[in-house]
């Protein structure tokens, strides 16, 4: 990876790494030279451990419920101060609109707007007293399109979009880069659904230009691009990682 080295000495927060895209970007902020500390339920997988080692950086570990308020209250607390944020964790449900109970809508809005406010208003508050940090929440595709039979996580990828774009305008000029990247269509086990149905995988491939949908590490890339200094100037952006799909 080109930024081999760049992170030497951050310390990082990654939520959801414990598989796909928040899996692969704790591997990448380690290659990168920072310390990550994993928040999610299960503990980091050995691919994770065996990175850490290799790279002979640090690997914890903080047991979190992002559905309980006082869970994620306690795990910030926990862990301190921190130099990178990212916020990757999310959930899925999908019901015809017309028969989406509200108990599953309010649980993605938890999981995907609720808790990545809580996450960075926590981790941010140390960053803005010290001048300097560095946010990367993960978006959507349906932060700008409605998708089909999943409103409440396109209401969610919408906020996220909105809440990055909210805390820059106050926390830009207090030395504190927040951004989101929006991934396209990943192969992870968020989408297999869409990868088991043939047909809809075929139309969806053939939208994109690139020929090809993302893996994991080409969303990692962008995360990890966004913690570096050399993104220093980059302020309020939501980052299609989407082989061109919003363009075609």
């Amino acid at each position: 990876m080109m930024f081999d080295g760049t992170l030497e000495g951050r310390t990082a927060v990654v939520t959801g790494a414990s598989r796909g895209i928040g899996e692969a970007i704790a591997a990448a902020l380690l290659r990168s030279g920072a310390d990550v500390t994993t928040l999610q339920r299960g503990a980091p997988s050995e691919a994770l451990r065996r990175a850490a080692a290799q790279h002979g950086r640090s690997l914890a570990h903080v047991p979190v419920d992002f559905t309980e308020e006082v869970s994620i209250r306690e795990a910030v607390a926990m862990i301190g101060p921190v130099d990178l944020l990212v916020s990757n964790a999310g959930t899925q449900i999908r019901h015809d609109s017309v028969d989406f109970p509200l108990e599953d809508f309010n649980r993605v809005l938890q999981v995907n707007t609720s808790a990545v406010f809580q996450l960075c208003q926590g981790f941010g508050a140390h960053m803005v007293e010290r001048g300097h940090g560095k946010i990367v929440a993960l978006a959507s595709l349906l932060s700008f399109q409605g998708g089909l039979r999943v409103p409440a996580y396109a209401a969610s990828k919408g906020a996220v979009a909105q809440i990055v774009k909210a805390l820059s305008n106050e926390w830009a000029g207090r030395g504190v880069n927040v951004n989101a990247v929006a991934p396209g269509y990943v192969e992870t086990e968020m989408n297999e659904a869409l990868l088991g149905d043939p047909e809809r995988f075929r139309q969806l491939s053939e939208r994109i230009p690139a020929g090809r949908w993302a893996t994991p590490e080409d969303i990692a890339s962008a995360v990890v691009f966004l913690c570096t200094p050399y993104a220093a100037y980059i302020h309020g952006t939501v980052l299609p990682v989407d082989g061109g799909w919003l363009g075609r």
